[in-house]
Formats: C-alpha cells, sequence, structure tokens
C-alpha cells in the first residue's frame, strides 16, 4: 500500500529511447535529460565507466579493455543488461534529494518504434521495471511525436507523420487517435553516416570514424535537390594506401551523392504509404502537410525532396528532435486522456 501511495504520489518520466540519443521529460518539470544513448564499461571487471556524454566523449579513444556501444540497435535493445543501467542513471538524475534516494518507483511512460515484435516490447518493460519504475506504458514513438507537435490526432481526419531518428524511420497514417498505416525503415541517421563513411572510403581512400561522419553530415549534408548550395568542409582520417593521417577537402555534392541511394529508398516508400492509405484520408492529407520530427529530418533539404516526389505540401514540426519525448510529457502530464491509446500497461510491481 505505501509502495503504490509512493508511486502515485511520484511525478512520472516520459522517456524517449532512441538508438542517438535519449530523452527524459519529467513530470511538472519538462525535459530534464538530453544525452547520447551511449555506455561505456570496462571488458576486464564489468564496470560501467560512463554513460551518455561521458561516454560519447570516450568514442574511438579507448585501450582495448574499454568498450563504448549503443545498447539501442534500430530503435529495439540490443543489450539488455546496458540499457538497463542507462536507465538506472535517468532515474538517479531525478530521484535524488537533500534526504538521498526516495523509496518510491516512477510510473514511466515510453517511446517505441512501429512494428516491433512482442519479444522486444517485453524486452523494454523488463528493463525499465528492473531498473526501477513501477509502471509501464509504451506507445509509437511516431504517435508520440504528433501528440506533441498539437497535431489533432484524435479526430477523424488523416494525418501523416515519419519520424526519422537516429535507426530506424516510421512513416505512418494517423486518424480518431490510431495508426491506420505504418512501415517502418532501418534508413535513418545511423545509415546516413555509414553511406558517408562508405563513400569517403571507396572514393578519396580515407577512413573515417562515425563521428567524423555525423560532422560531415550536420555541416553540408543535403538530400540531392535542384539548386541546391554548394558547401565544402575538410575532412581528416587515415589514408588507406599510406595508414598515415591525411585531410581532404569534401563538397555538399558528393555528400549528397553518398545518401542519394538510401534517400532514394525513403521517399519511395514514404510514397507507397501513401498510396496504401485510405483515399478519404489521403484528400486530410492533401490539404494540410506530410510532417517531418526527429533528428534525422533535420538534413538539409529534405522536405524539399519528399515534396517533389510526392506532389504534397511537407513540414517540419516545431524542434524536431523533442517532438516525441514532448508528446511522452503530454502523455504522464494527462495519463487519462491519452490512456486508450497506449500499447501496454503494466502493473505496478510490489
Amino acid at each position: 500500500m505505501l509502495k503504490k501511495l509512493l508511486a502515485k504520489l511520484s511525478p512520472g518520466l516520459g522517456i524517449d529511447l532512441g538508438t542517438a540519443n535519449s530523452l527524459v521529460y519529467l513530470q511538472n518539470k519538462g525535459i530534464v535529460i538530453n544525452e547520447p544513448s551511449v555506455v561505456a564499461f570496462n571488458q576486464k571487471t564489468g564496470e560501467i565507466l560512463a554513460i551518455g556524454r561521458e561516454a560519447q566523449a570516450m568514442v574511438g579513444r579507448t585501450p582495448p579493455h574499454i568498450v563504448v556501444v549503443q545498447p539501442l540497435t534500430n530503435g529495439v535493445i540490443s543489450d539488455f543488461e546496458l540499457t538497463e543501467e542507462m536507465l538506472k542513471y535517468f532515474y538517479r538524475k531525478f530521484q535524488k534529494s537533500k534526504l538521498g534516494v526516495l523509496p518510491y518507483r516512477p510510473r514511466v511512460v515510453v517511446g517505441i518504434p512501429c512494428g516491433i515484435t512482442e519479444v522486444e516490447r517485453k524486452a523494454v518493460e523488463d528493463a525499465a521495471l528492473n531498473a526501477g519504475a513501477g509502471e509501464i506504458y509504451l506507445i509509437e514513438q511516431a504517435l508520440a511525436a504528433a501528440i506533441g507537435s498539437h497535431i489533432p490526432i484524435f479526430e477523424p481526419s488523416g494525418n501523416i507523420m515519419i519520424d526519422i531518428g537516429g535507426g530506424t524511420t516510421d512513416i505512418v497514417t494517423i486518424s480518431l487517435g490510431g495508426i491506420v498505416r505504418y512501415k517502418n525503415l532501418k534508413i535513418a541517421g545511423q545509415k546516413f553516416n555509414d553511406d558517408i563513411i562508405k563513400y569517403i572510403r571507396d572514393e578519396h581512400r580515407l577512413l573515417i570514424g562515425d563521428v567524423s561522419a555525423e560532422r560531415v553530415k550536420l555541416d553540408i549534408g543535403s538530400a540531392k535537390v535542384s539548386g541546391m548550395e554548394k558547401l565544402e568542409t575538410t575532412v581528416r582520417g587515415r589514408d588507406l594506401n599510406t595508414g598515415l593521417p591525411k585531410e581532404i577537402v569534401l563538397t555538399s555534392d558528393e555528400v549528397a551523392k553518398a545518401m542519394d541511394k538510401s534517400l532514394k529508398v525513403l521517399v519511395e516508400t514514404i510514397r507507397s504509404t501513401i498510396e496504401e492509405t485510405p483515399p478519404e484520408l489521403v484528400a486530410d492529407i492533401y490539404t494540410k502537410n506530410i510532417w517531418l520530427s526527429g533528428g534525422g529530418s533535420l538534413l538539409h533539404n529534405l522536405d524539399r525532396l519528399i515534396e517533389n516526389y510526392c506532389a504534397m505540401p511537407v513540414k517540419l514540426v516545431e524542434d524536431p528532435l523533442t517532438a516525441t519525448v514532448r508528446g511522452l510529457g503530454m502523455i504522464i502530464e494527462d495519463l487519462e486522456k491519452y490512456k486508450n491509446i497506449l500499447i501496454y500497461e503494466s502493473k505496478t510491481k510490489e
């Protein structure tokens, strides 16, 4: 009884567990955590050395016995124990007080990709419960992003949300509080980085890491469209011919070429999702916008590429990076309003 009372009195959490970044919304406070989904641990001792930004700073700079990993792959848990440790780290961030760690277990709403399996859902639930949560609720990330962007999801009217994260892209048609059609792609921010790494390796015989590829993408990355701005950046890495350090100048045209194949698959999938959507909902969507959310949606000219290919207006939501966690926060602030659209509700753990 005491644990249940403490759980009800405790603030809830909205957790956006992403492949690249994880964000946490604390009820009545707002977004309190926005850190890379990265964990560093010692293989010899099993000790967790760092989580989040501290672990991210170690990427590519560790001795062999220290490993830095992303415990989520393509939006789902690939390392259960490290995900659990990461969640514990998030919980501790808000539980500490002058009296020490409070004994309650928070209510948690977690965003998940569309179409994940029952086993993958159970992994999220178990990790959150084992880390210290009391009640677990799951909801599709794209639906949460729509809620966080104040799109009227409960109306009998169609809206298309494209949520492009680090590991996956969810393309969903929403009406009456539910998802009518969806497609899930393993083409997102990480795939764009991999494309850039491969292009530079093949065309310039230069080996770079994921951190450098991310910087290139942010600096001069663009979808290939007519009239795109010409930009350049310097890239440093290891020359595959000599094994020595080398610097090259890379252009935005080259980066667009590197990502072009992946982006074509993305826009073709968006188009096929629209084609499979009931005609009445497509008519609604045509008078509105296709909405883009997630960090991957910030790729320059991506909205123009989708507009050109699908012949429909495309618009980024306000602050695409935080749309999903804002939606999770709105749910935890008013759980009764959204309870019927949640995928799963756990029992309070005694």
